[in-house]
């Protein structure tokens, strides 16, 4: 009889599948998985119709459209003043996930430990341990999920071969300041620790802050993996494209991994990506002040609410406290009272977590929505 034994055994259908399915079933409002319910920029769509219909149909190098690459080089140059040499620095990936699962399978081995903040994206976890390396969870602190740097000095040891950074942080939307930055590159300096730099909501970053990529610090930029989302920026999340970006001696073992994980991204895409990033500059110049307009609007609405909440610094998420109204409810019993009793949905913060803490009471909402969908949402919301 044949007998399978699973890699990850634990490893059930994401939560975001889960609260997707649940507001299909009920006919709720969904602001659980993070996707946008406008359209992308017409001349955007257009461009990928013109690739389409004039030839952009085969293969792409598999490291990438050069034209986009250079598109992605000229981003890192006027925010950051980096030159990133875009033919051995970076490679375009059919989306984040797979770029942050080849760096992995890349740089860690069977044994290693890989240091991994809770709350985190779900593929981190598993990616690690698809390789045999252990995952070491260190909690950030609420509400404003700050790093405890005296744990992460605790738990680097001769086994700790990475470190994973998501800034801007999904799920709670804060972002690393340069003292953060510093106190990583203190602990770090003198080992053999790599940054693998999770920063695919990097344009979405508000009240005026500034985001840090690990490339911009000398001390890292011969140690660090960065990984972009062109989904998250043009608002194409199922165009599913991305970026990683590295030294040429990292991004050489990234891309024999790669490589086999996935030949090359859809070539039509990537065309119409450089083109609208070459003849329009401004989407990205003006993202921030598109977000944060619709950050302050779901916000502002919910005043009246019983909902307490902290701003989001970045991303197009923001946390709820729902402790004054249900302090009876864990957070996924929660998010299932709010779709079946209130017709919306969201997602619950603790399931990020390795081990939550029992006090925990938020949820999580995105904002990427229209002005009609967010009034309807914080009507529902204010009335609970």
């Amino acid at each position: 009889m044949l007998k399978i034994h699973s890699k990850l055994p634990a490893q059930g259908v994401t939560i975001f599948s889960q609260m997707t399915a649940m507001a299909q079933r009920l006919n709720a409002l969904n602001l659980s998985q993070g996707f946008p319910d406008f359209a992308p920029p017409q001349a955007l769509v257009e461009a990928l119709s013109h690739a389409t219909l004039h030839g952009s149909n085969q293969y792409a190098a598999g490291d990438g459209l050069l034209s986009l690459r250079q598109q992605v080089a000229q981003q890192f140059l006027q925010r950051d003043q980096l030159q990133i040499d875009p033919i051995h620095e970076i490679t375009i990936t059919p989306g984040a996930t797979i770029a942050l699962f080849s760096a992995i399978q890349a740089i860690v081995h069977a044994g290693d430990e890989v240091i991994v903040f809770d709350p985190s994206y779900d593929s981190y976890a598993p990616s690690i341990a698809l390789v045999g390396a252990k995952a070491v969870h260190i909690p950030l602190m609420a509400p404003h999920f700050h790093v405890d740097w005296n744990r992460v000095a605790n738990a680097i040891n001769a086994k700790t071969r990475m470190i994973i950074v998501n800034t801007p942080h999904n799920p709670t939307g804060a972002i690393w300041s340069k003292q953060d930055w510093q106190q990583l590159i203190q602990l770090i300096q003198n080992r053999n620790i790599v940054v693998l730099s999770d920063e695919v909501y990097e344009h979405l970053v508000y009240d005026g802050q500034q985001h840090y990529s690990a490339l911009s610090f000398p001390e890292l930029r011969e140690r660090c993996f960065v990984v972009g989302s062109f989904g998250k920026t043009f608002h194409v999340t199922g165009w599913k494209t991305g970026y990683c970006v590295a030294t040429p001696e990292l991004m050489r073992v990234f891309r024999q991994v790669y490589q086999f994980a996935n030949f090359c991204g859809v070539t039509p895409v990537q065309v119409a990506l450089a083109q609208y990033m070459q003849e329009y500059p401004e989407h990205i110049q003006q993202l921030a002040r598109f977000y944060q307009q619709k950050r302050d609007l779901f916000n502002a609405s919910l005043a009246a609410s019983r909902f307490t909440l902290t701003p989001s610094q970045g991303t197009y998420f923001q946390s709820l406290d729902y402790r004054a109204i249900r302090p009876d409810l864990n957070d996924v019993d929660m998010c299932h009272f709010l779709a079946e009793q209130h017709g919306i949905v969201a997602i619950p913060i603790s399931v990020f977590y390795q081990q939550p803490s029992e006090d925990l009471k938020l949820i999580r909402f995105c904002f990427a929505k229209t002005e009609q969908t967010l009034t309807q949402a914080t009507q529902i919301l204010s009335a609970v």
